[in-house]
Formats: C-alpha cells, structure tokens, sequence
C-alpha cells in the first residue's frame, strides 16, 4: 500500500515541522542539532508545553469552573523545563502550575526547583513508615488510596488533613476502553472503592483526620473517543464525592489526575479540551470547589524529540537491522509501557519508506529492539533518527523512575 505524505507525517505541528524534506524540532534542523552536541539527546520545544499548559487552563476557565493545572513531576523532571514551567506563572497566580509527586524523593525535587509545600500535591502508593517520616514534616498534603494507608497516618498524624484518591471502577483508556492499569472492573492497587467509603471514612474519624480532597486518577491516554467514559467515570467521582459532602467532609478540591492523551498515530485527532472540560462542569462544577488535573503526558510528550545516530546497518536472513547508539536505559517508555514509537530519518522526513527495518539499540539484551519490521525510507549508516513525541516518561525513568532510589545490595562470603 503506498503510504501518502500526510500519513507519513501526521506528527506535524508548529515546532515540528518538515523543512525541505528534513525535520526541525522548534525551528532548528534536527540533525544538525544532533551534529553539535552529540547523540544520543533529547531536544525539548518548550512553547509547546506552554502551548498545552495554557489550553487546559483556558478550557477549564471558559467552562467555568476553578479550574487548577499540576505537572506528573514522574513524567518529566528536567531541571530546565521545570525552571520553564515555574515561570508560567507566580504562585497562586491564575496562569501557575503546581506538580503532582509520588515519592519523598519527587517532593525533595520539587521543593528544590522553586514549589512550595502548598503547590504540591502528593498522590502516591503503599507508604511505608520511613515515607511518612520524610513526608509529614513537609506539611505536604497527602491523598491516600488505601484503607491501611489512611490508619497508618492517621496514627502517626491525628488530628491532619487528608485527601482520599478513590477508585470508582472505570476509567477511559486509549482506543476509547474503559478499562486501565489504575481502575476498572479488575480490582487493582489504587484507590478506595464505592463501597469501600464508609469503612475508610470511619478509620479516618477513628484518628479525627479531615477529608478535604477527593482524587481519581481518571484514564491513561484517551482522546476524542475516550469522552464518553470518561464521563461515565466523573459522574461516579460526583456520586462518591457527594456522599463525603453529606457525611460532613468540607471538601474544597476535587482533583481529577491525569490520563489526558495527544495523538499517537496518523488519523488521530488532538483532545478537544473544551469538550474536556464541560464534562468537568456537568458533574463537578454544582459542588463549587477546586477542580484540578495533573497530566503527564498532554503537558509534556509533544515537548521532545530523542535524536540517535544509525551506527550499523547490516542484513541477517533478509532482515535490515538498523542498529542505534541508544538504548533502552536511555528510551524506555516503549518498553515499559510498549508504547506507540515513530520513528523518522532526519534528513528524509517526508521521503517514502523504502523498505521494512529492525531498528535496535546499543544494549547488549536480544529486546533491546525500538521497533520490528518498520516501513522507512532508504537508511546509511551515519544518518539520524528520530523518536517522535517521547518528552514524557522516557528521559525522567533513566536510573531512578519516580525518584525511588535503587536497591542496596549485601553480600556474604560465609554460609552460618
């Protein structure tokens, strides 16, 4: 089937766009980039964060509600795009961005770039005693998941103020499922269940903690196609937060996580936010609180392009195998998440593929592989590659993802 050369570039937009027949990255010719400064890289358009930034922050106005935007600090903790990101606006400010940290290592980070403890909000998973030792001096505000977790605070905190991120059993994937990693009819690790609120609002009183927040973590990439359950699933997040308003919970935030998606492959439509958002205002806006989202990847995958040089090229049984100096420790959401990876030769961004590629990495594992059997134009080796839209949870999972620090390691030289 001959591929045409909207198909081939469905990626383009300002700040990545095809000049010439070569791609440039805000501006500036990809592979001369990945000449000065070496590969592998990361080259990062930082007005397109702020491009998607102001427009969640725009639908959620003109829909009505107060409306609050968080950066996933586990998506992208770059020093520079989070010294981009604090500029967008002062503290308090209509036009500021707050983060969204999982660990007591992302709360370090973020106190150290310049948030303070009350634009942080903390949502993480199974704390352990020495998390807490760490997190309660912060003053940081916790949203917990688990009935466990909330006795486990509230004994070493009584008497503080809390957030319960729930789990109402459903939620909008990509392709328009209702089904993910954090909710849906398979029970999972996160959040508090429907009928799971009374229990974990009686352990809460049992150490006379206050309920001010309720959190879902609504999706995991889902567009135009995922709106209706994601509907579906703001509407049971009403209905438990409605039962928490009735039972006393001065609740003054309603905070809705991330999942917002951005297209990932040719034919895909960008997220119509405003639709986004008056989904939001139906459900949400009677209650008058804060509502909030904290996206990793509509914020920032868009942001960057990983530059990589074809180092061999080498034929084995009639296969092409195009070999990278890359590899998974540097790019591995493809192989964490077996996300969607489209690859583009630098200087024949617009050419027609010429034939099928193995294209692999500089690991020396047999799955080191980014791609299998991948349609691209006539390759060298010399030439340059691109990984298109790979700005989120790619760079900020090399070493320590979500700022947990590796495991120590003991060894014995004697048998007892």
């Amino acid at each position: 089937m001959r591929t045409t050369q909207q198909q081939q570039t469905w990626w383009a937009r300002p700040g990545l766009e095809v000049r010439d027949g070569r791609l440039t990255v805000a501006g500036r010719d990809a592979e001369s980039v990945a000449r000065q400064h070496g590969t592998p890289i990361y080259v990062h358009d930082l007005v397109r964060v702020q491009e998607q930034v102001r427009a969640l922050q725009g639908a959620m106005r003109d829909a009505g509600i107060r409306g609050l935007v968080r950066l996933a600090l586990k998506a992208q903790r770059e020093p520079e795009l989070l010294a981009f990101v604090r500029a967008l606006g002062d503290p308090g400010s209509s036009g500021a961005v707050g983060l969204d940290v999982c660990s007591p290592g992302e709360v370090r980070w973020a106190v150290d770039h310049g948030w303070s403890p009350a634009e942080i909000s903390y949502t993480g998973t199974n704390l352990s005693e020495g998390d807490l030792d760490e997190l309660l001096p912060t003053g940081i505000h916790l949203n917990l998941d688990l009935i466990s977790q909330i006795d486990r605070v509230g004994r070493r905190a009584p008497g503080s103020t809390i957030g319960f991120r729930v789990n109402p059993r459903v939620g909008a994937s990509h392709g328009g499922g209702d089904e993910t990693l954090y909710t849906g009819d398979r029970p999972t690790k996160f959040g508090i269940f429907p009928d799971q609120l009374e229990q974990a609002l009686a352990v809460a009183r049992r150490h006379r903690l206050t309920i001010d927040t309720v959190h879902v973590h609504v999706g995991d990439g889902f567009l135009n196609d995922g709106l209706p359950v994601f509907e579906r699933t703001v509407e049971r997040v009403a209905e438990m937060t409605r039962f928490l308003v009735t039972e006393g919970c001065p609740i003054v935030e309603i905070n809705t996580g991330g999942g917002l998606g951005v297209p990932q492959r040719a034919g895909e439509r960008a997220l119509d936010v405003g639709d986004w958002a008056s989904i939001l205002t139906r459900h949400l806006g009677p209650f008058d609180v804060v509502v909030s989202a904290e996206p990793g990847d509509f914020l920032v995958k868009e942001a960057a392009v990983h530059l990589a040089e074809v180092v061999t090229l080498e034929e084995r049984d009639g296969v092409l195998f195009a070999g990278l100096d890359s590899g998974w420790n540097v790019m591995c959401e493809h192989f964490v998440y077996g996300s969607l990876l489209d690859l583009v030769v630098c200087r024949a961004a617009d050419v027609e593929p010429d034939r099928e590629v193995t294209v692999g990495g500089n690991i020396n594992e047999g799955d080191d592989l980014f791609a299998e059997d991948v349609p691209l134009p006539a390759l060298r080796e010399g030439d340059i590659l691109a990984a298109i839209n790979v700005g989120s949870y790619n760079a900020s999972m090399t070493g320590e993802h979500c700022l947990r620090p590796p495991a120590r390691a003991v060894f014995f030289q004697d048998r007892i």
